[in-house]
């Protein structure tokens, strides 16, 4: 009998300027993380308007939410008015707020990170601080710009504390793990029923978990770059795959 073929993760897109065109982008990092690390067949999904989210839900086994230069709109959450300087993207929250919503509703397997995590928290009721580095208190958990990248993504920005009864300790084996959290945005109001799973010194939410879904979880950190160099990321994709490829083999049953 030959191996079922891999299962499908729809990624989402950004919508960014290329000279005088507006495209449809997803960094490169994340379809190597979906094929590479979770064992899936990268699908782009575009934030096209007028696709109902339901027609990616039918042809997709598992969803990645990457991250991005750009934030959540501050209108998704009711919060204040953003900054002059903020870079937006409202053609990808106009798609993936729904997204998230449906994929949920139909128990698809997701994988939210850094933006992704926002996201997450944004679609389920939840509201975001605009810039953590002004949160009295917090730590400055924003990327130095004019570092190499390799120095940018290293896995050492600072450590998160685990939940020692969540899934994520029982992941990682440990109550602590460095990361390469690198973020302007961060969770400020907890969504219902969203389960924190990690935390970085300065009490900023960084690890989240749904759990009474299969699979949902979000990161505010980077496991996809150089996912080989560190336990955790590893564990982490291989579970996301796992999800996915018994949603694929639950959808073959019923074709």
């Amino acid at each position: 009998m030959s191996a079922p073929p891999p299962p499908v993760i729809g990624v989402q897109c950004c919508t960014r300027p290329l000279a005088d065109h507006l495209t449809q982008a997803v960094t490169e990092k994340y379809l190597l993380a979906a094929w590479q690390g979770a064992g899936g067949l990268p699908l782009p999904l575009p934030a096209l308007p007028g696709i109902a989210p339901e027609e990616w839900i039918a042809r997709i086994d598992g969803l990645l939410l990457p991250g991005s230069r750009s934030n959540v709109a501050p209108r998704e959450y009711a919060g204040p008015e953003p900054a002059p300087d903020m870079l937006q993207d409202q053609a990808r929250d106009a798609a993936v707020l729904p997204l998230i919503r449906a994929a949920i509703a139909a128990d698809l397997p997701v994988l939210a990170i850094c933006r992704g995590i926002q996201e997450l928290n944004v679609a389920l009721g939840g509201s975001l601080h605009q810039s953590v580095h002004a949160v009295p208190g917090r730590l400055d958990h924003r990327a130095i710009a004019e570092a190499p990248l390799d120095r940018r993504y290293a896995h050492d920005a600072h450590a998160v504390m685990l939940n020692p009864d969540g899934w994520f300790a029982r992941l990682a084996g440990t109550n602590s793990i460095s990361v390469n959290s690198l973020h302007e945005q961060g969770i400020d109001r907890l969504a219902p029923g969203l389960a924190i799973e990690a935390v970085a010194p300065d009490g900023q939410i960084e690890g989240v978990r749904l759990p009474t879904a299969s699979f949902v979880v979000g990161v505010q950190w980077h496991p996809e770059y150089r996912i080989a160099e560190t336990p955790f990321s590893r564990a982490l994709f291989a579970a996301f795959g796992d999800a996915c490829r018994a949603r694929a083999a639950q959808r073959r049953v019923s074709a």
